[in-house]
């Protein structure tokens, strides 16, 4: 009986590697998904904030924040579903899918400013290319390989933020923002191309479902349900508080940090672009090297909470400093601050069922986008409460004093002393998360055998699923590699 089990699980093995894809799913597939993906985004930073100034010329970040607001909370409400969808039909399909419909909006930028914008807020649906490609990575790693891959793909979305605002800019420059835009597109397409043609499926057919008519109830689709679910279990509810907590300022400090140098800490062009290469440098050294070290050292709790400790210190040092040497300081802090989100997804991976990985991601992934939409809406209101105008679209020169009203203010960035505050809840929150909750439940459940047990998996725990034979699930796990 165990030699006709295991000649099966060969079949299986074989076939994921065969079907759907050329060759074995990988990590480095999910890699340059990501790379390419935030490349082309990150080309357009300069282009970006020129077509918001001359499409909302009062209040730009406000109506920024508002259209990053509705695209957030479309996120948020959708990034369960897909993920439970993924769990269900497969990670390809669907990656192709957010992938797609996150870079749609980028060649109307120069088509309709307008259509762009609109593009944007109802791309949100769809923009949770991360919770996919974390569930993605989750099929294809063991448990103790997880975090140095997670780790290996938030270094690269670091990665590809190293050199694509420089070269974004410089493009801008020499020939206008026509071209940075065509580029952006052009790698878009390559990033879409490479998932359709060369991305493999991740989920054994025998954890797939053929057919497309699978019933997804709306206590599945319903992200307020699941947070109701998650609310029933302390520890993913502590998980999620840390996320919301956390990520809140830094969507908010994405969203508006560049200009706040040019404007107020006096940055130039170049200063700026070499902040972001060195920032992302830094990054990727943090969370290649530093996250596999700290996880096998310190383990995976006191990981998140040492980012979180480099995270308050650096939205700190934003929010008082008022030189430009002190924001290089505060960025080599940033960089190690990065290693937060990756440690958390790790966390939450160990905590669920292999079948659940879709589901537990797209949760967290929501938490996140719901943070996209609230930050630079908050950020932007805050700046605008303390008279710290980021509206001028005119460089400032080396030689000049910052503005008046940033002179009159004792703290320089007020939204940054806000996010320190908000991370040292976070951090207390953090203190409270058992290290190993529900790793030997995990290790005994596997794959749900039919229709009727992933449904009352889905419905009765997000993250856990109804036991089975462990080793349904064990071939896939050895035979994956980095």
């Amino acid at each position: 009986m165990n030699r006709a089990k295991s000649a099966t699980e060969a079949n299986d093995i074989m076939l994921v590697r065969s079907s759907h894809g050329r060759g074995r799913a990988r990590v480095t597939h999910a890699v340059v998904v990501i790379f390419l993906e935030f490349f082309a985004w990150g080309l357009l930073t300069t282009p970006m904030l020129t077509v918001l100034h001359e499409t909302f010329p009062q209040h730009t970040f406000l109506m920024n924040g508002l259209v990053q607001g509705v695209k957030g909370f479309l996120s948020f409400l959708s990034a369960p579903l897909i993920g439970a969808l993924s769990d269900i039909w497969g990670r390809k399909s669907f990656l192709l899918m957010t992938v797609f419909f996150t870079c749609a909006p980028i060649p109307f930028m120069r088509i309709s400013p307008w259509w762009y914008f609109a593009l944007i807020s109802v791309s949100g649906i769809f923009a949770v290319t991360f919770s996919v490609i974390f569930a993605y990575v989750a099929d294809i790693t063991e448990e103790h390989e997880r975090s140095t891959a997670y780790g290996l793909v938030s270094a690269t979305f670091a990665a590809s933020l190293v050199t694509s605002p420089a070269i974004g800019d410089f493009l801008s420059a020499k020939y206008g923002d026509s071209l940075v835009v065509l580029v952006a597109t052009i790698v878009a397409v390559a990033d879409i191309a490479f998932v359709f043609f060369v991305v493999p499926e991740s989920l054994p057919d025998k954890m797939r479902l053929t057919s497309w008519g699978f019933p997804i109830s709306w206590e599945q689709a319903d992200p307020f349900a699941s947070l109701r679910r998650v609310g029933k279990d302390s520890t993913v509810l502590l998980i999620c508080v840390t996320v919301f907590l956390s990520y809140l300022p830094e969507a908010g400090q994405y969203s508006s940090f560049f200009l706040y140098l040019r404007q107020v800490i006096e940055f130039s062009p170049a200063a700026i672009a070499g902040f972001i290469a060195m920032v992302g440098i830094l990054s990727i050294v943090a969370q290649t090297l530093f996250l596999s070290v700290l996880m096998r050292t310190i383990g995976n709790k006191n990981t998140v909470l040492m980012g979180l400790s480099f995270q308050l210190f650096q939205l700190a040092w934003y929010s008082f400093g008022s030189e430009p040497w002190m924001m290089w300081a505060a960025g080599t802090v940033a960089a190690m601050s990065s290693i937060t989100f990756p440690a958390i997804s790790a966390l939450v991976s160990h905590s669920a069922a292999p079948d659940q990985q879709g589901v537990a991601q797209g949760m967290i992934t929501g938490i996140r986008g719901l943070c996209n939409g609230l930050g630079p809406a908050l950020y932007g209101f805050i700046f605008f409460v303390f008279h710290v105008e980021l509206n001028d679209m005119e460089p400032v020169s080396g030689g000049t004093t910052p503005t008046d009203n940033t002179e009159k203010l004792m703290v320089p960035g007020p939204p940054f002393l806000f996010g320190a505050c908000a991370v040292l809840f976070a951090l207390l929150v953090a203190v409270f998360i058992p290290e190993n909750h529900q790793l030997g439940d995990v290790k005994n459940c596997s794959t749900c055998k039919s229709t009727t047990s992933i449904a009352h998996a889905q419905n009765s725990n997000p993250l856990a699923s109804s036991p089975s034979d462990t080793e349904d699930i064990e071939p896939l796990l050895q035979d994956s590699s980095l």
